[in-house]
């Protein structure tokens, strides 16, 4: 399938990409994957769903929900009793 190259459905994958900090190659994989999904073959409706997902990412940042980079964050932290810790010699 030859890649879409229209600007505001790119602007769209961008901004997804920024808010779940992925690669807008892996944000437009995932927009196309819910195209399929839904049966959307349009490029309006690859938009629409596009911003449903940016939607869905806003509002449950609104509610409190732990965003995936801050998990991610979280996890990279060393725990208290492993901060000296060292692979090698």
């Amino acid at each position: 399938m030859t890649p879409i190259e229209d600007h505001a459905y790119l602007k769209l994958c961008a901004k997804l990409a920024a808010c779940k900090s992925i690669s807008l190659a892996s944000a437009r994989r995932q927009v196309e994957l819910a195209a399929m999904r839904d049966g959307v073959r349009d490029l309006d409706g690859r938009k629409a769903l596009a911003e449903g997902l940016i939607a869905n990412i806003n509002s449950s940042a609104e509610e409190g929900t732990v965003s995936s980079s801050a998990r991610f964050d979280e996890l990279l932290e060393a725990m208290a009793d492993e901060e000296n810790f060292m692979v090698e010699d």
